[in-house]
């Protein structure tokens, strides 16, 4: 079998920091995400720390964008391709990448799992498929490691830039797609390369897989999400949005839309929070784009946009954290983001400049009106901003996006 060695790979360390207690621990591991943040490279760097520890190992890598193994299309014949190793006498290890290219995947994976003994890690673009009928079939076998574009730190260490403002604006006109590394600093080469992975996304894995019929509508309605990135989006938002495009179709059509967009990661919804309480509000969601690149592919990069760009970044960033990630509601006021991780909450305000006092007023004073003692941060391009306000701490972006606590 090929050995694993990363020859031009560039480990992103946090995410196999968290897969590598499930490694033969009898737990199938799920690696999802957008198309091109980088999943098949990190199958790989799993595999080489594999073969690195154990050489007497047998790794078998099934590559489904790979047309060497294009015969493998259902799970009859994914068994049958794994017959041949049916006699290895060591550890077993199984990786495949885009695993939902397989029809009836999670039959085969239960029984090369719990039946022969294999160490299981799959990765796949497809939330419905991987969080649902592989979980459920599995009865909670599963462990799923949500991998997304850059951190700014890792921005910084794949390009191989200094922390300035200078990279914190390449950053916010690229966004973060691993495969930048690979292409000039130009915005339109980088537009282009953003483009065929937008339509490989729209084409193959939304219109393909859920039949979608009005690819027009689908299309102008991700434009519509790359305009009002987060703003709540209500249903008569929507109502509104489908007169203005005189089209006729349903309301219910349209979350269809929303949750297929969902389903293979271009967006993220946020639902809102009760600040007390912590009441999930059924309606009135936010969506951010997994990638601001990819959003600037679809409607370039405008210094009126910095503010909602901004927050995507934020958003972006709290999730590479592993933060759980809700928009926080208190009576008539918001708070941008309400993260949660390990149960402790930090609450988040993000403003473009905090240039007169009713900015500062609305930035800092939604934070103190919540009555308790969780951490609350205000994040802004201010140059000038460091220190507190009444205990409310205020951080310029750029610092933000550098933490990894």
């Amino acid at each position: 079998m090929k050995n694993f060695v990363n020859t031009g790979i560039i480990n992103r360390d946090q995410y196999l920091s968290r897969i590598e207690p499930y490694i033969n621990a009898g737990v199938i591991k799920v690696i999802s995400g957008q198309r091109r943040v980088g999943k098949s490279c990190l199958l790989k760097q799993i595999a080489s720390a594999i073969r690195e520890k154990d050489p007497d190992a047998l790794v078998v890598f099934i590559n489904k964008e790979d047309y060497a193994f294009n015969q493998i299309k259902n799970d009859g014949q994914l068994m049958e391709y794994m017959t041949q190793f049916d006699l290895h006498p060591g550890n077993k290890h199984l990786f495949i990448d885009e695993v939902q290219e397989i029809e009836n995947f999670q039959l085969a994976i239960r029984s090369l799992a719990f039946n022969t003994g294999w160490d299981i890690c799959v990765s796949g673009s497809n939330a419905m498929m991987l969080s649902g009928e592989l979980a459920t079939l599995l009865s909670g076998r599963t462990v799923q490691i949500p991998v997304y574009s850059l951190s700014y730190n890792e921005f910084c260490r794949f390009h191989q830039l200094p922390d300035d403002n200078q990279t914190l604006l390449r950053y916010i006109r690229q966004g973060g797609m691993p495969h930048l590394i690979h292409l000039p600093d130009n915005d339109e080469v980088v537009r282009e390369y953003l483009k065929n992975i937008f339509n490989t996304i729209v084409l193959k894995d939304i219109v393909g897989r859920f039949n979608i019929r009005n690819t027009r509508f689908l299309t102008d309605m991700i434009y519509f999400l790359a305009d009002i990135t987060g703003s709540l989006l209500s249903a008569k938002k929507i109502s509104d949005y489908l007169k203005s495009q005189m089209v006729t179709i349903s309301t219910r059509q349209v979350l269809e839309y929303l949750s297929y967009l969902e389903a293979v990661y271009l967006i993220h919804r946020v639902k809102r929070m009760e600040v007390q309480g912590r009441k999930i509000f059924e309606i009135g969601d936010k969506y951010f784009f997994q990638d601001v690149g990819m959003r600037h592919m679809l409607l370039p990069f405008q210094q009126k946009d910095i503010a909602k760009v901004l927050e995507n970044l934020v958003y972006h960033h709290l999730l590479t954290r592993g933060f759980e990630v809700f928009v926080g509601k208190m009576g008539d006021k918001e708070i941008d983001f309400v993260a949660i991780r390990n149960g402790e909450k930090h609450y988040i305000q993000v403003a473009y400049l905090i240039h007169n006092d009713e900015t500062h007023q609305r930035e800092f004073g939604n934070l103190l009106a919540i009555p308790d003692n969780c951490p609350k941060t205000v994040v802004s391009m201010d140059e000038t901003a460091s220190g507190s306000y009444k205990g409310i701490e205020h951080v310029h972006i750029r610092e933000f996006l550098k933490r990894e606590d």
